[in-house]
Order: C-alpha cells, then structure tokens, then sequence
C-alpha cells in the first residue's frame, strides 16, 4: 500500500463526514504498516516524480493543474519502480504516461 495513495483516500473521506471510513482506513494503514508493505516515497522518488512530470508536461502539454494531478500517482509508480513492485491501477492513461518516463510495471484492474 502506497502511502501516496492513503493520502488520496484520507482526502476523499474525511472525519467528520465519513468517521467509520477513516477507522478503517487507519486500521487497514497500520495493518500494511505492521508486515512491512507500506511504500513510503524516499528523497528520490520525489526528485524523480518532479522530473517525470516536467517531461509529461513538455510531451503532453499539461498544465499546473493537470501536474498536480498526477503528482501522487508518479510517486506511487516511482516508489514501486525503486522496489520492483507492479503496480495495480484502474488508470490505465496516467500511468501509460507515466510507465514512458520511469521504469514502472504496472497493470490494470
């Protein structure tokens, strides 16, 4: 589990309007955390997302916003780059993009 990701879903849920949601998202967060598989980005994955977006932005056109976009999903794919893990995604565009300028496995469900 990403923590890139985590914060994603603290954001879409948030305490006071979904507190049952966030319970189990700290539960499901300490569970990954206590056998070793929270993927935390390091240093380089984020001087790594930031280089990844600069050259999406250059081939793609993006926009600030469309940057800040992904900045959370090119550091999940970074991070699991640096580990050797697939990632698992239902976002098969932005990480088609990204997959171009990092060395991520990834695959779509």
């Amino acid at each position: 589990m990403s923590c890139a990701n985590n914060s994603k879903l603290y954001t879409a849920n948030s305490p006071s309007s979904k507190p049952e949601a966030v319970a189990h998202l700290t539960r499901l967060e300490r569970d990954f955390d206590k056998v070793g598989r929270l993927l935390v980005p390091l240093l380089i994955n984020w001087t790594k997302t930031g280089d990844v977006l600069a050259q999406i932005a250059a081939k793609y056109g993006y926009e600030q916003i469309g940057r800040a976009r992904l900045t959370n999903d090119t550091l999940m794919g970074t991070s699991a780059a640096r580990q050797g893990v697939t990632l698992l995604t239902v976002n098969e565009r932005d990480f088609a993009r990204i997959a171009v300028f990092c060395p991520l496995q990834w695959s779509l469900h």
